[in-house]
């Protein structure tokens, strides 16, 4: 198994559902507009087992100042390849410049982003407006 990594936006719906389906997020459910996320988002990078999406991370920023990542999922089956730490390293180089890379981290991964270099808010909690269940 060779992972191949693509800087592309353009996605296929059976793909984008099947992957976001595997971590059991309910986006997953909305795999139409995922696939027109992926084309409004500044940055994507994608993990690719031969013709096989299996890691994504996207990312939003202002240009300049700040960037936030806004996924970053990896198919369990590839779970321990780090995948998901080589599109986390894609991403800080791009944006290595900037002040801030944001992340909301569900509270069992906060152990991966903190070794990833990332620090947890002593002073700040995310807070959202949504209809997703997970």
């Amino acid at each position: 198994m060779e992972i191949q990594y693509k800087d592309i936006q353009d996605f296929n719906v059976d793909e984008i559902e099947r992957l976001f389906l595997s971590v059991e997020w309910s986006s997953g459910h909305f795999p139409d507009k995922l696939v027109i996320a992926m084309k409004n988002f500044s940055t994507v990078y994608s993990a690719w087992d031969g013709a096989k999406l299996v890691g994504m991370i996207c990312a939003m920023d202002d240009s300049i100042m700040n960037a936030y990542v806004h996924y970053l999922l990896v198919d369990p089956h590839y779970h321990g390849k780090m995948i998901g730490r080589t599109l986390v390293d894609m991403v800080k180089q791009k944006y290595k410049d900037y002040m801030r890379i944001a992340v909301i981290a569900y509270n069992e991964e906060t152990h991966f982003y903190e070794n990833c270099g990332f620090v947890k808010s002593s002073d700040a909690s995310p807070m959202f407006i949504t209809s997703l269940w997970t």
